[in-house]
């Protein structure tokens, strides 16, 4: 009786501990969706020596507060992996990075989950992914205003040169505008074939490059 009465104790004891945390009035405060995170990273992010799977660290810039009280202030540590990457491939269309952020870690070192998405970006991807170049028709247009800017340099130097005599000025003026039309024009036509040929640009996230990102889900964050 005496055995079967010490097991009976240690059995009602282990129970009870293992059910003090679901009973403990433990205090939480939260933080809605769509609030803005500005981390920054502390460790590089690139497409060319990152591995999927690999860890991503980054501190947080801006406290987060809840009736009045700064419940995770800066510094707070977030850890995440990389969750997929997309090499980049021909007519100009850039590696794709897409970072997932799995948890925050609190004052009281409790680790919280986290589901973010990244925003305010030019090289978002419309699934959320980093990259490093946006494509063969982003490229045109930047080569079209490369080809209008070197147009417009040549036709303001052209009448610069005689500035100050009116038939040159504007004899030199149309020189300048024939010869940046015709430069203008072989620079978009070599670039319109190079660009289907050459692959994009890989993504390269530096060190200390500030990130932001919004929250998907809220989150509640134990304060005792």
């Amino acid at each position: 009786m005496r055995i079967l009465t010490i097991l009976l104790s240690l059995f009602l004891f282990a129970q009870t501990v293992s059910a003090a945390p679901f009973n403990a009035n433990a205090k939480t405060k939260r933080i809605p969706a769509g609030t803005e995170f500005k981390l920054q990273l502390t460790n590089p992010v690139t497409s060319f020596l990152t591995s999927e799977g690999a860890d991503f660290t980054a501190i947080l810039i801006n406290e987060q507060t809840a009736d009045s009280d700064v419940i995770l202030p800066a510094g707070s540590l977030v850890r995440g992996t990389i969750k997929k990457i997309e090499a980049p491939r021909r007519f100009s269309k850039g590696a794709v990075v897409y970072l997932d952020f799995d948890h925050i870690v609190t004052p009281n070192g409790r680790q919280v989950p986290l589901s973010m998405s990244v925003v305010g970006r030019t090289d978002l991807t419309y699934d959320g992914g980093i990259a490093g170049s946006q494509g063969y028709k982003y490229e045109l247009i930047q080569n079209w205003q490369t080809t209008k800017d070197i147009t417009k340099t040549s036709t303001e130097w052209g009448g610069d040169v005689f500035d100050d005599v009116p038939v040159a000025d504007q004899i030199m003026t149309g020189v300048g505008a024939l010869g940046g039309a015709i430069g203008g024009g072989a620079y978009y036509v070599y670039d319109f074939f190079a660009d289907m040929i050459k692959k994009g640009k890989d993504v390269n996230l530096n060190k200390g490059e500030v990130l932001n990102v919004i929250l998907v889900d809220p989150i509640d964050v134990p304060v005792i």
